[in-house]
């Protein structure tokens, strides 16, 4: 039996998180639609399976189902959410929507001895995201956990387990505990998965599809993107073609850190071009949020492609949370927003089989530690991540010269006092957003009616969840008053405490 273990994909916009939790664990994985022929599962011979969470409800016609065959393979099986009640679904238990939706952190009481459940903690907190509950158990299987309002809050039945949590994101606090017990102790599985190995498979990969081509990517300054440019430069060396455009949505000072970085510190052969002006205009008096991000993904591949000559490559930092949340990939998850690598000329390359995504499905501190490896500086690699829409997503309405100059300001002012108190390796991102509103105040005896600037600052290990930072307040302190002191046309700050999920990172 191979070392590998198999995702099966039930539209769940956790599924990536769990392959990562399982890399994490230093195992190999691989997601496949849940479709997937009985017969290639057999060929993978995998050492565990997973079912995904989905959107879904086991009961509707037209949901994603799995054939009951599956089981009879005596490959561990562990069902997440949506999994787990396909699971009792499947072996004649019974699955009904409940009265009462079960989302956010909860505890788990803990009711019998179980491998799955090893060394978690009674009444340890969990994250909960379901309306159907299962409500009969399977013939065979027992009940291992409960909730305050689950009454079936994990199950199993020999090699085969369930649970209704998700201990794929960060909120349940002992989930990588859960993982590697199936890993280790069910699946008997070894480590295998390092980033030497991912780098050299990368490498190899993109030679064996460049061959003689020229590769042409946009280089942003970014962690992904900056990586992938040096990562290629060093697979391709003069087939390798990077391009820094600037939209004129870039932050203070940021047009002149990227080049540095690049050219001076990295040595990488990029083309400037600096499209502020073109960018503005497209944008001007437009305020849904969808369409600035359309707008400004398809300008910039009409300046990109100018650059672009018949039998290019095109080379993407794309990672999987950009992925997700703009289609789907392996099963029926749901749309959450556009992303600006997806836009369809793109797609249209994609479907030709010229666009090459060396880090598609990788998570941020994967990148991050192929950076580390490479030996690129550890501003560079910590950097914190940057939209590509830029500043276009943190004013909310209208995209101005005046607004972009107001933000920048404040922008400049929390990332600032960030670095300089607090560890930047643990904030994930620090940012202003530029509201559509203003409200009143009094500045020198006199009334004001001036802008409002919300500070958004959030940790994650990879923006697929994230959790808002509990700064002191000394800092918060003195961030607001350095906004409201230095740019004169704001006069109230506020503090954004919503995580990831149910809220976004980023306010549009």
């Amino acid at each position: 039996m191979g070392n590998n273990i198999l995702i099966l994909d039930f539209g769940g916009q956790y599924t990536f998180l769990i392959a990562r939790r399982i890399r994490e664990a230093g195992v190999y994985c691989e997601i496949l639609p849940y479709n997937i022929p009985l017969s290639e599962i057999i060929k993978m011979n995998p050492k565990g399976i997973i079912f995904s969470g989905g959107p879904s409800s086991v009961y509707e016609n037209n949901a994603p189902k799995i054939s009951k065959e599956i089981f009879n393979l005596k490959i561990p099986i562990l069902g997440i959410c949506y999994g787990m009640q396909m699971i009792a679904y499947l072996l004649g238990g019974k699955v009904l929507k409940s009265d009462k939706r079960e989302y956010g952190f909860n505890r788990i009481k803990i009711l019998k001895n179980s491998i799955l459940l090893s060394g978690v903690k009674d009444n340890s907190k969990i994250w909960m995201s379901h309306q159907d509950v299962v409500e009969k158990l399977p013939e065979g299987f027992e009940i291992t956990s409960v909730t305050e309002y689950s009454k079936i809050a994990s199950f199993e039945k020999g090699n085969i387990y369930g649970v209704q949590f998700h201990p794929e994101v960060s909120h349940t606090i002992e989930g990588m505990k859960i993982f590697k017990n199936f890993l280790f102790k069910i699946c008997g599985c070894e480590k295998n998965w390092e980033t030497k190995k991912i780098i050299e498979k990368i490498i190899s990969d993109v030679q064996d599809k460049a061959k003689d081509s020229r590769v042409v990517t946009a280089v942003s300054g970014g962690v992904d993107s900056t990586i992938m440019a040096y990562l290629l430069y060093k697979a391709l060396g003069k087939n390798f073609y990077g391009i820094f455009i600037n939209n004129g949505l870039l932050r203070l000072g940021e047009e002149e850190e990227v080049l540095h970085n690049l050219k001076n510190r990295l040595g990488l052969p990029v083309k400037y071009i600096n499209a502020s002006n073109i960018f503005l205009k497209k944008l001007k008096g437009v305020i849904d949020p969808e369409r600035k991000r359309r707008i400004i993904g398809d300008t910039f591949v009409e300046i990109f492609f100018k650059e672009f000559k018949k039998g290019d490559l095109l080379a993407q930092g794309t990672l999987y949370p950009d992925v997700i949340e703009s289609v789907s990939v392996f099963g029926p998850s749901s749309k959450i927003k556009t992303h600006h690598n997806r836009v369809k000329k793109i797609l249209d390359l994609m479907a030709k089989g010229r666009v090459i995504e060396p880090f598609k499905f990788l998570f941020k501190d994967e990148v991050r530690a192929i950076g580390k490896s490479l030996g690129i500086p550890d501003d560079i690699i910590y950097r914190m991540p940057f939209p590509g829409p830029g500043l276009a997503v943190r004013i909310l309405g209208e995209v101005t010269k005046e607004k972009l100059r107001i933000l920048r300001q404040a922008d400049a002012i929390v990332r600032e006092e960030i670095k300089n108190n607090c560890d930047i390796k643990k904030i994930w991102q620090a940012f202003a957003v530029l509201l559509p509103v203003k409200a009143v105040g009094v500045m020198g005896d006199a009334r004001t009616y001036k802008n409002v600037v919300a500070v958004r600052i959030v940790e994650s290990k990879d923006g697929m969840t994230a959790d808002w930072v509990r700064l002191k307040y000394e800092i918060l302190n003195k961030i607001s008053n350095r906004i409201i002191n230095e740019v004169q046309e704001i006069n109230r700050v506020v503090y954004d405490i919503s995580s990831k999920p149910p809220s976004t990172i980023e306010w549009e």
